[in-house]
This record gives C-alpha cells, sequence and structure tokens, in this order.
C-alpha cells in the first residue's frame, strides 16, 4: 500500500468530516483470516472524491449510500469514493481481513504452552485498514461502536468496556467511545487471564494468557498500586479527568513496541509479566511504561497530533510524565539515574547519526506516513524529553502544567499541533517559548560543553566553551577528594560535595565564573542531568574520576559522569581501554543496578565487540568476567536483596565467558553463586552462551526446550540452535530466516538472528555477509516494515567491523529501491560501524 502523503491527508480532511465508525469483526472464521464488516458515517462539506483504505484477504462487498461498488476498484489498499456531493454518507464494507504474524494488524497467536490462541490488534499510523476500512489519517477522529464473535471461552477486551450479549454466546459488544483516531481502534481476544477491581469509579483489569497466569498473579499486586498511584497522580496535575470508561492492561505475546496507548486497553509486552528473577531496574522499567502508557491517555488520545511532524507531542510528553509521576508517585524515586544511563544514550547516539532530525519537524520534512515512522525513535523519545526537563527547569513546574492544562482544555477529544501547545505555555508562562522552541525543538544535533579549570593564588576560574545553538540551565557539581587512596584505586578515597552552582549558558556562547579558594578536585558540568548536551571532564577532574568514581554520593551524579566517559569514548578523546579499565576499578563498589547494567552493556556491547582491535577482545572479555566476579564476591547473597546487583553480575558472567568451563559446571549442577536457582531465563541465557563456545550440540537443546516448551522455550531454542558454531546449524538457521514460506513470526525471526551473529564465529559467518545485504531488500519488501526494522535492527552483521563490510553496506544503501523502514536501520546501522572504524583508528 502506498505511503499517505501529508497533502493527501490535508485535502481529505478539507473535503471530509466523520461521525462514526461501527466494526463488528468475526473471530471464528479459522486461523487464516477474520471477517471485518465497517459501517462509517460522514460527511462532505463538497461535492468531490476521495478513498478509504482496506487490506483484505477478500472483499465481499463495499457499498456506498446503498450503492454497491466494485470490488475490483481497490487498488493498493484503496478504494475509491468518487462523485460524493455535499452532506451524509454512509458506506459499508464487508471484507475477509488476513491474521498477521508480524505484530502488524490482527496479530494471531498460539501458545505453544497450551495450545491456546489470542489475538489483538495493533493499528498504529497506517495498520488500521489491516483490521477495519478507515479514513486512516489522525485527524479524522470519530466515535467507535466495536461488536466482535468469538469462541464461547474467550474474552474479548476493547477501547469501551466490553460486555456479552445476552442470548448470544461468543457475541460481544464494547461501549461507545468518545472521538478516537483510526489508529487508537484495539481489540484483544482469547481465554485471557484476568485480575480485575475497580478504583475512583474506573474499572481497572490486568490480562494475560493462562500459560503466565500465575505469574500475574504474583505481580498483580504491585502493577495495581503502580496504576493506581499514576492515576491518582495524574489527577491531581491535570485538570481534566480521565477521559475514557474503563481502564484495561493486556499484556499480549510477540508485541513488538513495549506497549501501545489505545484508550482505555493498553495493549503492554507480556514479557512485562516475569517468568524469573529480575533486577529493581527491570521493574522500574516496567513501571515506567505503565506511567508512559498512561501520561497517552491525555497526551495522545484526549488530544491528538494532528499530522505526524509532531509526533513528540504524544512521545516526549508521555516520556517526561512517565518518568516525572513515576518518582513522585511510587517507591521508585530514582527514576531519572536509569534515564540518563540507558533513554538518553538511546537519544544521543541517534541525534550524531545522518539520519537525526529535529524534535519537531517541520511539516514539510515528513511529507508520508513512510516517513513518519522513521521518526518514532531516541530523538522524539528520550531527547524530546530531555527537553521537556530543561523547560521545567526554565519555567518551574507549576507553569509548565498550567500550559499543559491550557492546552488540554482548548483541544479536549480534538487534534492540536506544535504551535496550540507552545501558545498554551506561552499564555501561561508570559515567555518568548516560541523562541526557546526554536532553539530546543527545530534543531538537530547534542550541544557540547567543554570546561577549562584555570587556577591562581585566590581564585579558580571555570571558563565553559559551548559548541551548538541552544541555552542551558544547569547545575554544575563541586567535589573534592577526601581520603588517602594509598593502594592507587581509590578504596579509601571519597567524594565531599561543595555547595553547587546554578549556570545559565547562553545559546550562542560560552560562560564564565569565578570561585574563591583552591579549584575542586573534580567539576562536574550539568550534574544532575538537568540539560541535554554533551559533557566533557577536564583533565584534573578526570584523573580524580579514575580515583574515585565509585565514591560520588549521588547515583545520577555517577550516571552523568559515566555519560560522559561514554561520549569521550564514542568521540575518539578517550581510548576505550581506559573506559574499560575505569569499570573494573569502579563497578564492584556500585550498588546503583540501573548504573551497573548500563555501563556493563555499553563495555561487553561496545567497548569488547566494536571498539577494542579484534587481537583486545579476548582480554577485555577476561577483564569483564573478573569484574563480575568481583561483584559476586562484593555481593555474595543471591537472594534479590539488592535491587538485583547479585543478578546483573551473573548475566554479565556468562555474556563475558571466553571458555565454557565454568558456565558448563552450572548448567551441570544447577548451582550459580550465592545460591541463586537456574530459573528460566539464566538457563536460556547459559545454554546460549554455552551454544556459542560450541560447549552443547541439537540434543542438549532439545532437552531444554522440553523442559520449557513455552513461547519464551521456543525462542530460546531457536536462539541456540542458530548460535552452534556449525556450518549446517548456521545455513538451517539462514534458510529459516529467509526463505520465501515466512514460517518465523517476528519474535522467532528476532531470536534466531540474536543466535546467528556472533564474533567468536567470523570465519564461518564471513560468507553470509555479503548475502544478508541481497537478500534484506527481499525480505523487508515481502514483510512490511516492522520486520524491515528487525532486520536493521537484530539481523546487521555487527560482528564484522571491518571496511569490507562497510563498503558492501554503502553500496546496498545507494540501491534507490530500499524501502524506508530497512534504508534508515542499514544508515543508523553502517553509520554506528563508521565509528567504531574511526574509534579504533585513533588509538
Amino acid at each position: 500500500m502506498p505511503a499517505l502523503t501529508r497533502e493527501e491527508a490535508r485535502s481529505r480532511a478539507r473535503l471530509i468530516d466523520v461521525q462514526h465508525y461501527t466494526v463488528d469483526l468475526d473471530l471464528t472464521r479459522g486461523e487464516e483470516v477474520f471477517g471485518s464488516t465497517t459501517t462509517v458515517r460522514f460527511t462532505t462539506r463538497e461535492a468531490g472524491d476521495t478513498f478509504v483504505e482496506v487490506r483484505p484477504h477478500t472483499l465481499h462487498r463495499a457499498a456506498l449510500d446503498g450503492n454497491a461498488l466494485d470490488p475490483a476498484s481497490l487498488t493498493d489498499g484503496r478504494l475509491p469514493l468518487t462523485g460524493l456531493n455535499t452532506g451524509g454518507h454512509e458506506l459499508r464494507i464487508e471484507a475477509d481481513m488476513a491474521y498477521s504474524r508480524t505484530g502488524e494488524g490482527m496479530h494471531r497467536f498460539t501458545d505453544p504452552a497450551d495450545g491456546r490462541t489470542y489475538l489483538y490488534t495493533m493499528c498504529f499510523q497506517t495498520e488500521a485498514s489491516r483490521v477495519f476500512a478507515a479514513f486512516d489519517q489522525p485527524d479524522l477522529k470519530a466515535p467507535f461502536t466495536v461488536t466482535a464473535t468469538a469462541p464461547e471461552e474467550w474474552t474479548v477486551l476493547g477501547n469501551g468496556a466490553a460486555r456479552r450479549v445476552e442470548g448470544e454466546p461468543g457475541r460481544w459488544k464494547c461501549a461507545t467511545t468518545p472521538p478516537l483516531s483510526t489508529y487508537f481502534m484495539a481489540l484483544a481476544a482469547g481465554p485471557w487471564h484476568s485480575v480485575r477491581t475497580e478504583h475512583a469509579g474506573i474499572p481497572f483489569g490486568l490480562h494475560v494468557r493462562r500459560s503466565l497466569g500465575s505469574h500475574l498473579d504474583d505481580d498483580a499486586q504491585e502493577l495495581l498500586d503502580i496504576t493506581r498511584a499514576c492515576f491518582d497522580r495524574y489527577h491531581e496535575i491535570f485538570d481534566e479527568p480521565y477521559p475514557f470508561d474503563s481502564y484495561d492492561q493486556a499484556f499480549v505475546p510477540e508485541f513488538n513496541a513495549g506497549a501501545m496507548e489505545n484508550p482505555g486497553l493498553v495493549t503492554l509486552r507480556d514479557e512485562y509479566i516475569h517468568r524469573s528473577a529480575v533486577t529493581e531496574t527491570q521493574l522500574q522499567t516496567r513501571a515506567v511504561t505503565i506511567a508512559h502508557e498512561m501520561a497517552h491517555m491525555w497526551f495522545g488520545d484526549l488530544v491528538t497530533l494532528r499530522w505526524w511532524d509532531d509526533i513528540w507531542l504524544n512521545e516526549s510528553f508521555a516520556e517526561y510524565m512517565g518518568y516525572q509521576v513515576l518518582a513522585d508517585a511510587t517507591r521508585f524515586t530514582a527514576t531519572w539515574t536509569e534515564f540518563a544511563v540507558d533513554r538518553k544514550s538511546w537519544g544521543y547516539d541517534a541525534d550524531q547519526r545522518p539520519s537525526t532530525h529535529p524534535v519537531a519537524p517541520e511539516p514539510e520534512a515528513v511529507p508520508d506516513t513512510a516517513t513518519a515512522l522513521l521518526n518514532f525513535d531516541g530523538i522524539s523519545y528520550a531527547k524530546g524529553a530531555s527537553a521537556l526537563r530543561q523547560l521545567v527547569a526554565w519555567l518551574g513546574e507549576e507553569t509548565f502544567l498550567a500550559g499543559i492544562n491550557d492546552h488540554f482544555a482548548r483541544h479536549r477529544f480534538g487534534n492540536a499541533a506544535l504551535a496550540d501547545f507552545l501558545d498554551s505555555l506561552a499564555r501561561a508562562s508570559g515567555r518568548d517559548v516560541h523562541a526557546w522552541s526554536d532553539r530546543w525543538l527545530r534543531t538537530t544535533g547534542a550541544d557540547t560543553l567543554t570546561p577549562r579549570v584555570i587556577t591562581d593564588a585566590r581564585h579558580w576560574h571555570l571558563e565553559t566553551t559551548h559548541t551548538g545553538n541552544r541555552p542551558h540551565r544547569l547545575t554544575i557539581g563541586l567535589y573534592d577528594l577526601d581520603g588517602t587512596g594509598l593502594d592507587g584505586t581509590g578504596a579509601e578515597d571519597r567524594l565531599t560535595p561543595r555547595e553547587p552552582l546554578t549556570a545559565d549558558i547562553p545559546a550562542d556562547g560560552g560562560h564564565t565564573l569565578t570561585a574563591d579558594g583552591p579549584r575542586p578536585d573534580l567539576v562536574l558540568l550539568n550534574d544532575r542531568d538537568l540539560t541535554y548536551a554533551k559533557v566533557r571532564l577536564d583533565t584534573g577532574s578526570w584523573r580524580t574520576v579514575r580515583r574515585a568514581l565509585a565514591h560520588l554520593p549521588d547515583p545520577l551524579t555517577r550516571a552523568t559522569v559515566w555519560n560522559a566517559s561514554r561520549d569521550m569514548v564514542r568521540d575518539g578523546l578517550l581510548p576505550p581501554a581506559d573506559y574499560l579499565d575505569t569499570a573494573r576499578a569502579h563497578l564492584p563498589q556500585e550498588k546503583d543496578n540501573a548504573v551497573l547494567a548500563g555501563v556493563l552493556h555499553f563495555a561487553r556491547h561496545e567497548i569488547a565487540d566494536r571498539y577494542l582491535p579484534p587481537e583486545q577482545r579476548t582480554t577485555a572479555l577476561e577483564t569483564l568476567t573478573d569484574l563480575a566476579r568481583a561483584l559476586l564476591e562484593s555481593e555474595p547473597d543471591g537472594g534479590g536483596h539488592d535491587g538485583g546487583v547479585h543478578l546483573t553480575a551473573v548475566r554479565a558472567a556468562i555474556d563475558s565467558a571466553t571458555t565454557p568451563g565454568e558456565l558448563h559446571h552450572w548448567w551441570t549442577t544447577g548451582a550459580l553463586p550465592g545460591g541463586r536457582p537456574l530459573d528460566h531465563e539464566l538457563r536460556w541465557r547459559l545454554l546460549h552462551r554455552l551454544a556459542v563456545l560450541g560447549a552443547v550440540n541439537t540434543s542438549d537443546i532439545g532437552a531444554a526446550h522440553d523442559a520449557d516448551p513455552s513461547a519464551t522455550g521456543t525462542e530460546g531454542a531457536a536462539r541456540c540452535r542458530a548460535a552452534l558454531p556449525d556450518s549446517a546449524a548456521k545455513e538451517t538457521a539462514w534458510q529459516a530466516l529467509f526463505d520465501e514460506a515466512d514460517t518465523l513470526s517476528n519474535y522467532l525471526l528476532k531470536a534466531t538472528f540474536q543466535g546467528f551473529w556472533h564474533t567468536e564465529q567470523h570465519d564461518l559467518l564471513r560468507d553470509y555477509v555479503p548475502r544478508y545485504f541481497e537478500q534484506a531488500p527481499v525480505l523487508a519488501v515481502r514483510r512490511g516494515p516492522a520486520i524491515a526494522q528487525a532486520l536493521g535492527r537484530h539481523g546487521f552483521p555487527r560482528p564484522f567491523t571491518d571496511p569490507e563490510t562497510l563498503a558492501l553496506g554503502q553500496r546496498r544503501l545507494a540501491d534507490g529501491s530500499l524501502i524506508p523502514a530497512l534504508r534508515r536501520s542499514l544508515a543508523d546501522e553502517l553509520d554506528d560501524l563508521a565509528r567504531a572504524l574511526r574509534v579504533r583508528a585513533a588509538h
């Protein structure tokens, strides 16, 4: 189907107004298709022609105002509606629609654990037409009335509260919704295990497939506590009450995103219902997702973007509010540390690639839906949230919230654009928010702030050089060493904070300040991480960091220092080995799991695998293994009372092992350090690493799968089989990935790719690199954008950090036939590869 252009959407919105959708779905027509009957009532403002989107398996009938339309006129998912007169019209379309296995449209999943089947919709952006006939653009909102026929034992969930129809077994009707954009229509059906309650007069529900039911029961109290706390906090800060009649959260299988903000029926990936031990950081991530999606009920659902250039009006706000509300209302009070070390790095990385774009691009820069899809990235989420955090630091929270409430009141159940929101903020603050927006939201790239510390007999001076064009309000942290550190490791050192300074760095210049006394041992720009900019460390401060980083008192400060170190590595200013040495020296004392996990991930997957030359990789992995052992010694209890440090260390020990001996002992005995049980997640992680190292065979993998026949076990087995260092295993995996039968679901494709590429198997895999660049474009066209994105993110041959792979990729990128989703993924991966080669060359 061709991408909908902005001009087509504007033209259609000028011509028609949609009054109501009635959608009836028949989910009893077998494993391949479902029935979809759509009735749309709309009016035209003047005589003209338009089209409706529908992508059926079979189009049975179409009628406009009772007059039959020719099904053969359907072309590329568009059914022409010609000769429309001014006034009201009714369109009725009856079709069979195909189920999806890619997480788009109506996804169908049969649980290998028990054979039960589940369905859910993902109508995001352009996929509504795979479920029902739609004028599929965000500014043609209308109420929905949805009915469904399902197997009698199933439960149906929808945007409006769903009820069984009396006297009609298997028949369900959802309450009519307020006006919604088409991409929010949602339905989930299956024999769900459900936990229900009520809060503030609103029905709340949690739902998951039956095989995970006991795990949902274990987590339900925490999930509902978080949901209630966030709901109450949003009602404290927003004047507009929750705008829908119910709030269901369905944890669904094989979900591509973290979650989707369907009004009244949020769908979330069911990995959030944990079968195995998890860290406090993972629990917080789940809680942030809950808070994020609930924020969307106002940002996105109540007030919706007019066109896809304003993605940030949805995602940046939900990202910011999710972290802030969770910190305000729940036990997760340190959310911004994880944001700094994980999400913000995602934003910085995206913002330094050729594919960068403004947080709020000009409308002309988003000419169609295919272009818009590419902008759901670290810029629209993490950078946008960072910009909002800086805006709050500038305006103050009370003023910021006043502007938000003005925005909701003016545009409730309607659409809005950037200018509308800025007008609301300007009314609330009396400040030139439009000028701030021009600097922060309409520009690309990350500013860089570089300190220079000069001393004289009585004073010290800080000169900050500013590369970039945004104003920054930030905190400058000042710390003094207090300890002997005689062993050279910093183990005895302490860093004592001085009173921090606040600085306003102008958009087009630097900043200078002078203070009495000796210079601090560490001067840290952007302490507390209130702005979005790369910060450097002066020589004296870096020397202090190498000596005493672990003893900075605040984990958010430590995260800011680690981010600065990470940026210096990526920019070729700090040798990767120095970063690794710093990690080895200081992570054994780290108690914040978000910081620990973030640094270990970068050290393992970027430093060891890409930035260091190949001949140093084994030594780097051995260093990480030693670091993991040191962490296990510092946290000897595997009982989970350390916020996840012990579990993170066990995972690191497995992932960094260069020989199978110790891992094989853990596998055969089931005994992990600290008495930690070898649960499902760790068993599959351990078996995967053993497969990479050639220490297990297909029989071992089959036995593990027999012991865990769940969906996660099936994915784990696929990952392990693809990881075996055997030419036949590799070819079998490759055929499964690229065979035209397309038997792999989105999750099984991802798992197989994760098992396939490993640096340890370089010689075995070399011939697959050109095959990847030849075959990936064909598969992307055949299976669509979600699989195309997975082909780049998970399928790219990352172990081959060499000029030859870069050249092969660049030649493929020059091919004008690549679909946009694959082109963007490849461009980003190739830029990361080029950066890795530059880092190697710099040292």
